[in-house]
């Protein structure tokens, strides 16, 4: 199991270190923004959303590790999935970093996503995982206000 855990840890270093998708999306068609006050992640989602189908995704922000492997992670995920994909993606992914740390469950369906898994044995760090999500979920529904985990 420890080697299954450094190999995540791997993976998280990865795409904090090399984001994918780290840049402005000129022909965003949808967008919003999403703020961590209790660790100062600041990230931006862009979409470009065309019937019904996330064409291309990108971010942009500064944050944790954690954040920013989660937001990187989260936009190769969603390249090339409906609207309703991506939704259901967000509570996959929810139910994964907020179910209690003992409870036995299997998150292998979500691919890469499953690295941030280990984030659920810290409360604190589960809205730092979480953050891009929630911001996704704004985006995908244009609302305009900036999204915060508090």
């Amino acid at each position: 199991m420890s080697d299954l855990k450094d190999l995540y840890q791997e993976v998280i270093l990865d795409h904090n270190r090399h984001p994918r998708n780290y840049h402005g999306l000129d022909d965003a068609t949808q967008r919003a923004d999403g703020y961590n006050p209790l660790c100062g992640d600041r990230l931006t989602i862009y979409l470009k959303i065309e019937n019904g189908v996330i064409r291309d995704a990108s971010f942009e922000g500064s944050g944790c590790a954690i954040s920013k492997a989660s937001a990187s992670l989260l936009t190769e995920t969603v390249k090339g999935k409906s609207v309703q994909e991506a939704e259901a993606l967000f509570h996959r992914f929810h139910d994964m970093v907020t179910s209690p740390p003992d409870s036995p469950t299997d998150f292998s369906d979500l691919g890469k996503l499953s690295v941030l898994e280990g984030v659920r044995e810290f409360p604190v760090r589960v809205k730092c995982a979480s953050l891009a999500w929630h911001t996704l979920r704004s985006a995908v529904a244009a609302k305009d206000e900036t999204v915060s985990t508090e």
